[in-house]
């Protein structure tokens, strides 16, 4: 059955579709996107087969160092050779990488032009495909350009992900845990308490992506920009501060994001669990709610410390005075002073942005 929520924007309002199978997706696609001429349709050599016929197809390497200036200018430039004008539209047909690169695409040619997110990573569909963030990487650190430019329509079909290797799929499964922990404990509580993990044909996953998708909806609606001096939008990157500095460190590529993620989050429990024996107002969480995400992430596969096997092979080294310095860089920093996302008890998360720097090397040493 065809489910639609809406992203509450006021006139920049959309709707997300999760679709059951194929032809609920080709009905939505073709009486939901406003599309009057051939679109421009960018995509990754994983993903083209899914691009449809007609239009511009703009088709890029997978992979994370796709979100580069470079990767911009050619879809730019491709554009313009095709003389697409206000009028055009872009369809993007992939996973995070796609949506974010084709997302800047769309905020930056000719000022503005409206796009559709086309999510084939479970990843996507959860997280990166809501909420208008689009960018690109610099070699300094992750997503340090980019706009706020929302979709006109969300087309999630959990089919896409029949195809999707295991791999990815867990790595998507690190944005569903994070919602549990940041925002809805009876979430978490679900994960844990299935008899079997979640798959792309699970029975529970398209409520799953619903409830994500719903999360994602109410904290954009209240701080779309990120700009609330505490929580609101940037309560979403549980975990990602660390993360973003694992995949710096080690190189866009070498660590899937949703795997720096897994690391990211049980990073940011055991942060937690040092603020309460702290004795920090509000900051109650245990042992057991470390232990908890801990055996969560890895259920799905993935790495809970810099020291566990990546994809079967030894992890890389990465050295802590450089992981530290990436943190530095990261865009939530503020006044020169590092931002995280902690938890006061599972489902509830706060920004906190007094954390001595020692404590953190402290935890960057417990990891690795």
């Amino acid at each position: 059955m065809t489910e639609k929520l809406t992203v509450e924007l006021g006139e920049r309002s959309y709707p997300i579709f999760i679709l059951p199978d194929w032809d609920a997706y080709a009905e939505a696609i073709a009486e939901h996107a406003e599309i009057t001429s051939p679109p421009t349709v960018i995509c990754d050599t994983n993903t083209g087969q899914y691009a449809g016929d007609g239009g511009l197809l703009i088709e890029l390497d997978a992979g994370e160092k796709t979100k580069s200036f470079a990767q911009l200018e050619k879809i730019h430039e491709e554009m313009a050779l095709h003389r697409i004008d206000r009028g055009g539209k872009i369809i993007a047909v992939g996973g995070g990488v796609i949506g974010d690169l084709a997302g800047f695409a769309a905020a930056t040619y000719l000022r503005g032009i409206d796009f559709y997110q086309v999510p084939t990573t479970l990843l996507a569909m959860v997280d990166s495909s809501v909420g208008g963030k689009t960018g690109i990487n610099l070699s300094a650190g992750k997503n340090l350009v980019g706009a706020f430019w929302q979709p006109k329509a969300v087309f999630i079909c959990t089919e896409f992900l029949k195809t999707l290797p295991p791999r990815e799929f867990s790595a998507g499964m690190a944005e569903v845990i994070k919602y549990g922990m940041l925002y809805d404990r009876a979430l978490f509580d679900q994960l844990v308490a299935l008899e079997q993990p979640l798959s792309w044909d699970h029975p529970e996953l398209p409520g799953v992506i619903r409830r994500c998708c719903e999360i994602k909806a109410e904290v954009v609606k209240a701080d779309e920009k990120e700009t609330a001096t505490n929580g609101g939008r940037a309560l979403l990157n549980l975990g990602h501060t660390f993360a973003h500095a694992i995949e710096n460190v080690a190189g866009y590529g070498t660590y899937l994001h949703g795997e720096a993620v897994g690391i990211g989050l049980v990073m940011a429990a055991e942060l937690s669990l040092k603020l309460t024996a702290e004795g920090r107002a509000g900051f109650q969480f245990t042992q057991a709610d470390v232990d908890a995400a801990r055996e969560l992430v890895a259920r799905y596969g993935l790495p809970t410390s810099l020291k566990d096997t990546l994809d079967g092979n030894p992890p890389p080294k990465l050295d802590i005075d450089a992981l530290m310095d990436a943190m530095r860089r990261d865009k939530k920093v503020r006044a020169g002073k590092l931002r995280f996302v902690a938890m006061e008890t599972l489902g509830t998360a706060v920004t906190v942005d007094d954390v001595d720097e020692a404590l953190i090397e402290k935890l960057w040493q417990q990891f690795s």
